[in-house]
């Protein structure tokens, strides 16, 4: 194995657990069974640091592993598939959007609004759909705007800090390749 592959492997598990851990400590209940968290942050972060391949197994890994340990076994599926898609999403759009560019903030809030969408989407479908809950899983679509605004502006934040400290940003570049 590459050195490049160890290390990308050894973050993603590092974040992965991040994502589960920052999905747990601090839980907000919803109306509608779910919760808000700083977990979404992480998951822009996941795509920003890792890329979207890499960011996407993260991402859903840590989050559905969250749901596993919260007891919301029911959603770990889709939580994988969904949370997975917005780092992917974040990701892609992260990079087309930074390369050869110093400005990290704007990318990271629009690769962030594009991380929130699927995300907002796919637990309503799922909700709506699988659930059965068919147009009343609608009510849940403010508070998952509300996680996505939230993940979106902390991830942004942290990335912007992270880039500045010049060790990380060096890591950061090395797990980019």
């Amino acid at each position: 194995m590459r050195t490049t592959s160890i290390k990308k492997l050894a973050a993603a598990a590092m974040l992965a657990a991040l994502t589960c851990a920052a999905t747990m400590v601090v839980q907000i209940p919803t109306p509608m069974n779910g919760y808000v968290h700083p977990g979404d942050s992480i998951v822009m972060l996941c795509g920003f640091v890792l890329g979207p391949i890499w960011g996407a197994a993260a991402a859903g890994i840590g989050s559905a592993l969250a749901d596993i340990l919260a007891g919301y076994f029911h959603y770990a599926v889709a939580t994988l598939i969904i949370k997975a898609l917005s780092a992917f999403c974040a990701g892609i759009v992260w990079h087309m959007l930074t390369k050869n560019k110093t400005d990290r903030i704007i990318p990271a809030l629009a690769a962030g609004f594009c991380g929130a969408v699927p995300m907002v989407l796919g637990y309503f479908l799922y909700e709506a759909l699988l659930l059965g809950n068919g147009w009343g899983a609608a009510a849940a679509i403010p508070g998952n705007i509300l996680q996505g605004v939230f993940g979106m502006a902390v991830g942004a934040l942290l990335i912007e800090l992270l880039e500045r400290v010049p060790q990380m940003h060096r890591l950061f570049e090395q797990l980019r390749k």
